[in-house]
């Protein structure tokens, strides 16, 4: 049996900056193994969903959260909502 030839390893280019926000993911998050990896994009995409809606919902009013408006239309509290993803399930809650 003929043995494979090892190809060699990309060594993968990285901005500065891109390198900086990692290093500050590994201290907020005392990142130390592949579950705490999970975790911390969890949380990080949970997050950006959660800021995503809340623009979402500042566009279609026409004003921001706790700003005054003229419109009958206005935020009225939350209810708790589950979105689910290929990577999790998230729940936002009031």
């Amino acid at each position: 049996m003929a043995k494979r030839e090892k190809k060699p390893v990309n060594k993968v280019e990285m901005a500065e900056g891109k390198r900086q926000i990692i290093q500050q993911l590994l201290q907020e998050y005392d990142i130390e193994s592949a579950t705490d990896i999970q975790d911390a994009l969890k949380d990080l995409l949970g997050g950006t969903i959660k800021e995503m809606m809340e623009a979402e919902m500042d566009d279609h009013l026409g004003y921001e959260k706790s700003e005054r408006s003229d419109s009958n239309d206005y935020r009225n509290g939350y209810k708790e909502k589950t979105l689910n993803s290929s990577y999790h399930k998230y729940k936002n809650s009031p």
